[in-house]
């Protein structure tokens, strides 16, 4: 639960819910979406509707790698070079452009 306490207000954060017979739940916070954090680090309200033309921010590689670490046991990879990929992957598909520095 630490982690959670540590997320800024506002964040959209996925919840998976479960109810049994007995009306007992339990319920799993998970962490924000990727999109969600990039916008968050790059400081957009939305993402590019031409992702591929027009680019609407910078994001630097240490940033993404801050992202991956966070989404690391969310993402379906066990491997921190992948899970760099999907975020890098998502920030391109925005339209904010990944640079070196």
């Amino acid at each position: 639960m630490q982690k959670q306490k540590n997320m800024e207000q506002g964040m959209i954060i996925p919840l998976i819910l479960t109810v049994y017979e007995d009306r007992s739940f339990t319920f799993v916070l998970k962490t924000p979406p990727v999109s969600a954090l990039i916008k968050k680090v790059v400081g957009i309200a939305k993402a590019s509707g031409k992702s591929g033309s027009e680019k609407i921010g910078k994001i630097t590689k240490s940033q993404i790698i801050e992202i991956a670490k966070l989404k690391l046991a969310d993402l379906n990879t066990v491997s921190l070079d992948s899970a760099i990929k999907i975020v890098e992957g998502t920030a391109r598909s925005m339209g904010v452009e990944v640079v070196e520095k």
